[in-house]
Order: C-alpha cells, then sequence, then structure tokens
C-alpha cells in the first residue's frame, strides 16, 4: 500500500485529488495539509511514502515544505504538484529534493503512475514541460559532479550519461563514443536501472541536478 499525503492551500484540489486516489486499490491517502508547516508536520508524523506537494502554500510554501521533509525524513519522497508548466519554483523544489513534478490537470492514470512510480523511486517529470525543466537546470552549473552518484557509474557510462542528457539518440552517442548502437542501448538501460528512472528526460533531469553532464557542452 502506498501511503499519500496531499498538501495544498486549495481545499477542492485536495477533494479532487482524495476522490481520484480513493478508487486506486494500492494508494491510501493518509493526511491533507492546508500549508507548508502542516505538510512538514504531519510528514513527520504519518511518515507517508509520497507527498503532493503544491508549491504556493501560505505559512511555508512548497519550497521550503520539500526541503525540510527531506532533510529530516530521506524515507519521504515529495512529488510536486504544479499549475504552471515552469516557473523557478519547480527548480526550486527539485533541487531541494523533490522526485519530481507533475501538472494539476494531469490526467488520471497519469497520476496515479506518477505516484507509483516516485514511491518507488523514479523520477518523474511532466513530459509537456522537461524541456524547460532541462534547459533551467543546465544553466545552474553545479559546482561539481555529485561522488556518490558519479560512484554508482563506470566511466563509459558516464560518458553515454552526459551525451543523452544533451539530447542525443542512441545512434548519435554510438558515433561519438564509437560504439555500436546494440552497445549504447545496453549501457542506456543499465543507467536506466541504476538510477530508478525509465526514459532519457527522467534520466536527463538527474545528471544535470548532480552535476554530471552540462547542456552547454555536447
Amino acid at each position: 500500500m502506498i501511503r499519500v499525503l496531499i498538501a495544498d492551500d486549495q481545499a477542492v484540489v485536495c477533494e479532487g485529488l482524495q476522490a481520484i486516489l480513493s478508487t486506486v486499490p494500492d494508494v491510501q491517502v493518509v493526511g491533507v495539509a492546508y500549508n507548508g508547516e502542516e505538510a512538514v508536520e504531519l510528514a513527520a508524523r504519518l511518515r507517508p511514502d509520497v507527498a503532493l506537494m503544491d508549491l504556493k502554500m501560505p505559512l511555508m510554501n512548497g519550497v521550503q515544505a520539500t526541503r525540510e521533509i527531506r532533510s529530516r525524513l530521506p524515507g519521504v519522497k515529495v512529488l510536486v504538484l504544479t499549475t504552471y508548466d515552469f516557473d523557478e519554483w519547480v527548480f526550486d523544489a527539485i533541487r531541494g529534493g523533490a522526485s519530481g513534478y507533475l501538472l494539476k490537470d494531469t490526467p488520471r492514470e497519469q497520476l496515479i503512475a506518477a505516484i507509483r512510480g516516485t514511491a518507488e523511486g523514479k523520477t518523474y517529470v511532466d513530459p509537456s514541460v522537461a524541456g524547460k525543466l532541462l534547459q533551467a537546470v543546465g544553466q545552474a552549473h553545479p559546482p561539481g559532479p555529485d561522488p556518490a552518484l558519479a560512484a554508482q557509474f563506470s566511466e563509459r557510462e558516464l560518458d553515454v550519461l552526459r551525451l543523452l542528457a544533451v539530447g542525443l539518440t542512441n545512434a548519435e552517442i554510438a558515433r561519438r563514443l564509437y560504439l555500436s548502437e546494440g552497445t549504447v542501448r545496453n549501457y542506456v538501460s543499465a543507467i536506466f536501472a541504476k538510477l530508478g528512472v525509465s526514459e532519457r528526460t527522467q534520466a536527463a533531469v538527474i545528471a544535470l541536478r548532480g552535476g554530471l553532464a552540462d547542456l552547454n557542452v555536447k
């Protein structure tokens, strides 16, 4: 059973999410918070698997709440809910430890899939805004690669991940690294497995956020 905490200052949004999730057999809404402070408090008390986090809430915004939850409760995953197709707050939330984000008008099945994926440790990024996110993450210029993240990969896997993150296809990566396309495909599959993701945009976000790739270097 996936335990979910909903955090949004709009009662109608909370009620709508509760109604949708109440029909999903493997998902249970364990609490509802109407501001960031309450979200942090309930997360600490209820220990949900996933917190659905609105960004613009009173008392403590969703970015601050995400940062607090992730620093104090690393077992609680945060999935950002936003009305906008992208703004700087989304980027700040992901830097603060959010596992991904989706739009509030996301279709039911996509919402459920995002919650399940997030609970499993995957990164979910709404496809309609992935390009804007990658651009924003790529402009952040982290001070250096995350050693713990980099240590998961061989040198060749890192080479493939860097090129994947800047948008190259398997065929283009194969030509760049003098490998067969099948070999690159195997590397990509291994990278996905290590990152716990299922598609290229998700891998790119993690690579860029962790300083393993740079959109300005292709």
